[in-house]
């Protein structure tokens, strides 16, 4: 009753306030606020989204403008990375870094001497994270030369694949990866050139360290120096992303970057070193990454801000989220939060039953809903490079009456695509080194007739601040431990072994982990299958992260029908659940597969299998 009385007299205050108000002001001005307040009503909630974007929106704008007048500039210099790295080098010889100009100079000297290396020419890099991966590459492209970055995971025949894609001329490799080197060396082509840093190489390989030494650390001369546009890796146009990061992150010359991602990839050996390069901004490169060590790495080196990244290599579609938590706003304000959990990820309750917010400086794990980007609420759809449209669900995009795309409304999941406008550099699409397979992930006519766009085959879901949150991967592609794993790849590696029984390779989710698992389902109605060797042959043929975990062996042979595709989602949907499936499940445990019980599988799901 108490609070009632008191809930009344404030009401009563609040209107003898609003009425001396009220009389102060003209009627005029009375009339204007009545006018204006149904507007204001009205379109009270597209007023809420661009009052709470305006600070974000017009950061990302700011800091957009400013890369790409920096991009311009550097393509009407005509700038290269090495250029760059070069006068930054001059410039501030004593500044921290992961390498040495005078390596990445005697590298380009050596490739000189022994292949007469030039523009335009290729050389595959295959070594583990480490400061020589980069110097190496760099060497190579102050000739005007191309680096295929090849995967430090790859053996046998994927290995064997990509150096033969890339039509490499040389290979440089460190010690740790020659024992990899020499399992496929009697299929290389003979003309082509093996360098190895560190060891003693094996007969007819080239010692590249010896060879470095016999070289001054001065730059190379060279008769046809590289250009702006020249392809520098064969992973993506590198001076763009060195200009988003710097400048979308806010990056400064006292700041450092924390680098625990393979260099064989985009975020890792672009995003993460371009910096360091060009800018001089330090990098701390670590040689794999660390789920136990990560926030302890975070606490040494201090580092205050983590951002989320998402984008395809091969593609124009990339976005950012710059995240942080502002210490001028109270902790119990913040949208987001850390939070402890355990090492499985289950949030850590206090005596009330509650969650306990991480201290700072404290190793703890991060429980986080995060957004991968943004869609600016402050430009107009019209003029975004990318968008969401509709799609189904095996990824082919909806189309209207008109034939057009169809964007999503806020919180509709739909397909994540890039609009592509080449001559901008932001909008470019270069794709793959086969162009048959760039054309695939292209689609026409998109919003207008005409136009063209890259299609990631990713679904993300835009809420309505336009924050983007990833959902699922479509087609017959699906991402484990990092690395993206294409189905028919597994399927043709496991088409010698099988004797011509049928499968489908897919993957699947397991509770508290990212990505999907890979798991097959093989037809043997006959019960003829010997798991030890296809466990043999599965090592031989495909990386560590590409061997399925999960086995179904079919008691029928698989549906090849027009419903196919629709047959995967559903083994997809069942996933490795024992009382689920009836039929035979196998789990992958050390070099064997085991029957998956209903124990084993409640141990995967809680996190207690390593996997």
């Amino acid at each position: 009753m108490d609070a009632i009385l008191a809930a009344l007299v404030a009401l009563m205050a609040l209107a003898a306030a609003m009425a001396a108000v009220l009389s102060t002001l003209s009627k005029a001005a009375i009339f204007a606020l009545l006018a204006v307040a149904p507007c204001v009503y009205r379109y009270r909630k597209w007023i809420y989204v661009f009052v709470k974007t305006l600070p974000r929106d017009s950061k990302f704008l700011w800091r957009y403008a400013n890369g790409m007048v920096r991009s311009k500039r550097w393509g009407r210099q005509n700038a290269t990375v090495a250029s760059l790295f070069t006068q930054r080098a001059l410039k501030n010889p004593d500044a921290p870094c992961f390498i040495m100009a005078s390596k990445s100079n005697q590298v380009a000297r050596a490739m000189q001497e022994h292949l007469g290396l030039k523009r335009g020419d290729v050389v595959c890099v295959f070594m583990p994270n480490c400061g020589e991966f980069v110097w190496s590459w760099l060497g190579v492209s102050k000739l005007g030369a191309v680096s295929a970055l090849i995967n430090s995971n790859l053996r046998h025949k994927p290995l064997l694949h990509c150096i033969q894609v890339a039509k490499a001329r040389a290979i440089l490799y460190s010690e740790h990866l020659a024992s990899a080197l020499e399992e496929i060396r009697d299929q290389l082509p003979p003309e082509l050139k093996l360098f190895q840093l560190y060891g003693q190489p094996a007969p007819g390989v080239m010692d590249l360290g010896q060879e470095m030494d016999k070289h001054p650390p001065d730059y190379p001369v060279v008769s046809d120096p590289p250009q702006y546009k020249d392809t520098l890796l064969y992973i993506y146009t590198y001076l763009l992303v060195v200009v988003a990061t710097v400048h979308m992150l806010g990056l400064k010359s006292s700041d450092r970057m924390y680098n625990s991602l393979p260099l064989y990839h985009t975020a890792g050996g672009v995003v993460g070193t371009g910096a360091a390069l060009v800018d001089g901004i330090p990098s701390v490169l670590r040689a794999k990454f660390s789920a136990s060590n990560f926030w302890a790495d975070c606490i040494k080196f201090k580092v205050p801000q983590i951002n989320e990244i998402y984008g395809a290599t091969e593609g124009n579609a990339n976005i950012s989220a710059v995240g942080f938590l502002p210490k001028l706003v109270p902790t119990c304000l913040h949208p987001i939060a850390l939070v402890r959990a355990d090492e499985h990820g289950a949030l850590t309750r206090g005596p009330d039953g509650l969650c306990i917010r991480c201290l700072p400086s404290i190793k703890e794990n991060a429980a986080q809903m995060g957004a991968v980007g943004f869609l600016p609420k402050l430009v107009p759809t019209c003029l975004h490079p990318i968008a969401l449209v509709r799609a189904d669900e095996h990824g082919t995009l909806t189309r209207g009456p008109d034939g057009l795309c169809i964007r999503c409304l806020p919180n509709e999941p739909g397909m994540f695509i890039g609009l592509i406008a080449q001559g901008n550099a932001s909008r470019e699409y270069h794709g793959y080194v086969d162009k048959k397979d760039s054309n695939t992930k292209l689609e026409r006519d998109i919003f207008r007739k005409g136009d063209a766009a890259f299609v990631s085959g990713d679904i993300l879901v835009a809420d309505e601040l336009g924050y983007l949150y990833f959902r699922d991967r479509t087609g017959d592609t699906y991402k484990w431990k990092g690395e993206n794993v294409a189905t028919a790849e597994v399927e043709n590696a496991l088409g010698p072994t099988l004797d011509q029984r049928g499968c489908v390779v897919y993957g699947v989710s397991i509770p508290q982990t990212e990505g999907r698992a890979g798991m097959v389902a093989i037809a043997d109605p006959a019960g003829a299958m010997d798991l030890r060797k296809l466990a043999r042959d599965l090592d031989d043929s495909l990386p560590s992260y590409a061997r399925p975990l999960f086995l179904r062996i079919m008691d029928k042979d698989l549906e090849i029908t027009g419903t196919f595709k629709l047959k995967k989602l559903q083994y997809q949907k069942e996933g490795f659940d024992p009382d689920v499936i009836k039929e035979p499940l196998y789990f992958r445990a050390g070099a064997e597969f085991v029957p998956v019980t209903s124990q084993l599988f409640n141990d995967i799901c809680h996190g207690r299998v390593k996997l």
